[in-house]
């Protein structure tokens, strides 16, 4: 018999960390993970995208909402046949559900868990879809927007190999979408820059701030001083 894994208890919130690779993500990913009760996990190649436009095509597909909101019991005959008893609601409850106890995993003890993701703007899913279904079905959801400069970023792990002018045009794009999030939904979203942060440690205060814990510099600091073996090989 499988062993099913226990029911995660205790969280407080959830953080997200919103970016695209070779930002910094991985550093403000140790970051979070060094406060205590945090456990924030890695990338997931974008699972969340997946589930939540799931949700999103039910819950705003008319022909369902119209069964449901007039009653409408359909027969075998019927091509949306059962449509009338999808609740989009527990649907995107469910799937949240299975999200945090299976991708999440958070382990006992843990007060605020999360992930960090570099796929948020990727072709696919729409980022505030994306969002929102984390918002209306994660607890305290919040969002950490990590950017960084477009020069040094174009220049570092794969997109080297690209084409500057092309990779900084997608990191333009990505960022217009972050901004107008955060513009929208300003109580749920904190944007900060990696090349602040890296040079000045006090200026992740902010973020510490926005989370609700307290600011240890010299945390921070052991933090920040630690080497990042992956940044030579896999995504930042």
């Amino acid at each position: 018999m499988t062993e099913s894994k226990p029911k995660p208890a205790g969280i407080e919130g959830h953080v997200f960390v919103v970016t695209y690779g070779r930002s910094g993500s991985t550093l403000v990913q140790n970051l979070l993970n060094a406060i205590p009760g945090y456990c924030i996990r890695g990338e997931n190649n974008n699972t969340l995208g997946l589930m939540a436009r799931s949700w999103h095509e039910v819950q705003g597909n008319t022909i369902l909402n119209n069964l449901a909101r007039n009653g409408v019991e359909t027969s075998p005959e019927h091509p949306w046949y059962g449509g009338e008893k999808i609740n989009a609601k527990r649907y995107g409850r469910s799937l949240a559900q299975v999200f945090s106890r299976e991708i999440l995993s958070p382990p006992p003890g843990t007060r605020v868990a999360g992930f960090k993701e570099i796929r948020w703007a990727n072709e696919g899913t729409p980022l505030p879809i994306s969002l929102n279904f984390l918002a209306g079905f994660l607890k305290n959801s919040r969002f950490i927007f990590n950017t960084r400069d477009h020069d040094e970023v174009a220049r570092s792990g794969w997109w080297a190999t690209m084409d500057p002018d092309k990779v900084k045009a997608r990191l333009a794009k990505a960022e217009a979408a972050f901004t107008q999030y955060r513009t929208r939904h300003p109580e749920r979203c904190l944007h900060i820059h990696y090349n602040d942060y890296v040079s000045d440690h006090t200026k992740l205060k902010p973020m510490f701030d926005f989370l609700g814990e307290p600011f240890d510099l010299d945390r921070v600091d052991a933090v920040m001083s630690r080497e990042l073996t992956h940044l030579k090989e896999d995504d930042a």
